[in-house]
């Protein structure tokens, strides 16, 4: 069994899907019906759908590689994002060193928690 896709409740479909993508470095989203899609490498998608109700904080995490990791800490510093090493939000400015990898979370801009590490949790190291 395999996620195939995941919605992602946003405001602006554009700015959250190009904000992800951009981020992450993965191509430009895609329309498929309603939604606005954006593919992983592993080919599950997050397929970003406006609305005008409340919005609930989803997280959402990342395994990159190191060399994508460097890239989008770049391009989060570069847009000058808060982010912290752990999910409680009370280490800003900081990464963690979990399992011998790297990883931070951040918010996109509908205040979802997305995270970012080069080791899955409990991988040792």
């Amino acid at each position: 069994m395999q996620l195939n896709h995941t919605i992602v409740s946003c405001r602006d479909q554009q700015r959250s899907a190009q904000f992800l993508a951009g981020i992450l470095g993965l191509p430009a989203p895609t329309p498929f019906g309603h939604f606005l899609v954006v593919q992983a490498d592993n080919e599950v998608s997050l397929d970003f759908s406006a609305t005008s109700g409340d919005i609930t904080s989803q997280h959402y995490a990342f395994l990159v590689g190191e060399d994508e990791f460097d890239a989008a800490f770049g391009r989060i510093r570069d847009q000058q994002l808060t982010y912290w090493a752990d999910p409680g939000r009370t280490r800003a400015a900081e990464v963690n060193n979990r399992d011998g990898g790297r990883g931070l979370y951040f918010e996109d801009p509908d205040g979802h928690l997305l995270e970012i590490l080069t080791r899955p949790y409990g991988s040792g190291g």
